[in-house]
């Protein structure tokens, strides 16, 4: 089924709280179909709950979720499998499992929502492996054993395992340094033009917004203030927006991407 108006993602009054604080309240946002959306705001204000709620992994108190023209409070439970095998998430710190390889871990998914034969299952793997450019003896390895820029890359590639219509990233480019993560931003541009997918971006890393986004929405006093274009974001007079995109990071990362 095609996103319902071209919206893929479309979160309608969001309330999430824990142990009765409120954590987001009244959240409106909707993500286009084969965008990359930037989500943005202060450290704690909610961005990877807004995520994980999105996802199913945490309860909302109220609000509607909209994923690619379905609301997930009217899915059973074989309808919510067979939607959440469109999406793929990678988590911040990659999530892989100790115990598996890399190439079981990536099998994962493949094995919970298909059927198909073991010989299948590893070409995919094997596909997937090479996608995300990491080298195929990398498919034995363990997670321990990889840097940090294989292992957000195993992750990456156990996330687009079932070829899903939207990735969610969660601080993909997090603990990598500006190498690893100039190389990860690189990477997801030429998989999202490639694929078309959409993706839905928590992110701090202001190189990755200048980079990859499409659109930015910045998250504060627990709801979205402003969604709009790098250039919108520049131009927006929001004290915390100012400071944060014209700030010394903010300055060195747009002399990056124009170098």
């Amino acid at each position: 089924m095609a996103a319902h108006d071209g919206i893929t993602i479309r979160a309608s009054d969001i309330t999430v709280a824990f142990n009765g604080v409120s954590v987001l309240e009244n959240l409106e946002l909707d993500v286009r179909r084969a965008e990359v959306m930037g989500f943005v705001g202060p450290s704690g204000a909610g961005k990877s709950v807004l995520l994980r709620t999105i996802v199913g992994l945490n309860k909302r108190l109220s609000g509607r979720i909209e994923i690619l023209g379905r609301d997930l409070d009217e899915l059973d439970h074989r309808q919510r499998r067979e939607l959440e095998a469109r999406w793929g998430v990678l988590f911040q710190s990659g999530a892989l499992f100790s115990s598996l390889t890399v190439a079981q871990n990536i099998e994962v998914p493949l094995f919970e929502h298909t059927k198909l034969p073991l010989d299948v299952v590893e070409e995919i793997c094997a596909l997937k492996i090479g996608l995300v450019g990491l080298p195929p003896e990398a498919a034995s390895k363990y997670p321990m054993e990889l840097s940090g820029g294989m292992r957000k890359r195993a992750g990456l590639a156990r996330a687009l395992a079932l070829d899903p219509e939207i990735l969610f990233l969660d601080e993909p480019t997090a603990g990598l340094d500006p190498i690893g993560a100039r190389a990860f931003d690189e990477l997801l541009r030429s998989l999202q033009e490639s694929l078309g997918i959409t993706v839905f971006m928590v992110t701090h890393d202001l190189g990755s917004l200048h980079a990859v986004c499409d659109r930015i929405a910045v998250l504060g006093d627990k709801h979205v203030i402003v969604i709009g274009t790098m250039a919108e974001m520049l131009a927006h007079e929001h004290p915390w927006i100012r400071d944060y995109f014209h700030g010394p990071r903010g300055r060195a990362a747009r002399h990056r991407e124009n170098g």
